[in-house]
């Protein structure tokens, strides 16, 4: 009777720790609808035009939201740059937008629109598996099915 207690003192525990370490596991494995806020603590536009750079905005939003490797992350911050400096002709605010992200996108900081935000807080640069990509392609349908017009053309179009 003893070793059978003693058997249930070290498997019990064992058995409990594996089962927290698969939810764990298993939390951030879920990808999150889509959710945009345009360029997040910047503005969209200018006051003339105040969607004027907000689709660049967009789909590095898509982007962010999705995730992926510390590569693919630089390729987005670079083509939100390229974007901007595309609709705006202007490569000080093109670079300062850049600088923004590059700065305050981090996966490692706790915010809505960091690197991953689709996921669970703690997924840091992961490559995305072809599950993961085709989840993920499936909810931007899904989100342009609800909004064909995109966030930009709604929140701009509903303020003027």
């Amino acid at each position: 009777m003893r070793s059978l207690t003693l058997l249930h003192a070290l498997v019990l525990p064992l058995l409990f720790l594996s089962a927290v370490d698969a939810d764990q596991k298993a939390a951030g494995t879920v990808l999150r609808d889509f959710t945009s806020d345009g360029c997040s603590l910047f503005p969209d536009g200018t006051l003339r035009d105040r969607a004027k750079w907000c689709s660049c905005c967009l789909e590095h939003d898509i982007a962010y939201w999705r995730g992926g490797t510390g590569k693919e992350r630089k390729q987005a911050d670079e083509a939100l740059r390229d974007c901007v400096r595309e609709r705006t002709g202007d490569q000080a605010l093109a670079e300062t937008m850049y600088v923004g992200v590059r700065a305050g996108g981090h996966p490692a900081f706790p915010t809505w629109y960091r690197w991953g935000y689709g996921w669970d807080y703690g997924r840091g640069y992961k490559p995305l598996t072809e599950s993961e990509r085709q989840s993920g392609e499936a909810k931007i349908r899904e989100y342009y099915e609800k909004h064909p017009a995109g966030y930009c053309a709604e929140k701009h179009t509903q303020q003027e």
